[in-house]
């Protein structure tokens, strides 16, 4: 397949905890030519996240009006807020020949897939490396709401349950680790090249995982 643009979309997915969003930024610190798509969200800023560079905060209005007018790649509806990714800042960084980085969920990987796309993608799940590790890092984020973490790990089967929908899996073990394995693989795919994984490990995890 020949691609107009020079940019390639690189998406990272994960249930919960598992450390996609730290991930993500520090893929972008380390490459300059590695953009993240920032995201609109219908939900609540934390007190660390900046309107506009983590997310850009809506209401439910807005959102809506923004579904209408067809200025999304993909939305979905997650743990009862919206998120959606907006087409025409991922267009201008692709025309530029930047990459683009999604954090995004499995159903929002699978509408992204599902379009007639101009540029290469490549996409990746991350996994926690254990059950207990998952509850400790959701614990300790919603450490006030213990319904939020029961949620979550609800919902982590489900999402679990879609790896076999990704290019690559990986073990977010180690984060440094994680990260250079990640960064290697999206590099070879700029150089044409496919790397196999080890799918006898990944299996393991998911099998531990789902007990």
């Amino acid at each position: 397949m020949n691609f107009l643009r020079s940019g390639m979309m690189v998406i990272l997915s994960s249930p919960s905890g598992a450390g996609k969003t730290t991930l993500v930024k520090l893929l972008s610190e380390k490459d300059k030519n590695l953009k993240v798509s920032v995201s609109f969200t219908t939900r609540i800023a934390r007190n660390n996240e900046v309107n506009g560079k983590d997310y850009f905060f809506v209401n439910e209005k807005k959102f809506n009006e923004l579904v209408e007018n067809n200025s999304f790649y993909e939305y979905a509806k997650v743990f009862k807020n919206f998120y959606g990714t907006p087409k025409k800042q991922v267009t201008n960084y692709l025309k530029e020949g930047k990459d683009v980085l999604f954090d995004i969920d499995w159903q929002g990987t699978e509408q992204i897939k599902n379009q007639k796309l101009e540029s290469k993608l490549i996409s990746f799940f991350i996994l926690p490396p254990s059950i207990n590790e998952l509850k400790k890092r959701l614990s300790s984020r919603d450490a006030k709401d213990k319904s939020i973490v029961q949620n979550r790990m609800i919902q982590f089967r489900d999402d679990l349950s879609h790896w076999k929908d990704y290019d690559y899996v990986v073990i977010n073990d180690d984060l440094n680790k994680c990260y250079l394995e990640i960064n290697k693989i999206i590099q070879d795919e700029k150089k044409g090249k496919k790397v196999l994984m080890d799918k006898d490990l990944i299996e393991k995890k998911i099998s531990e995982l789902s007990c």
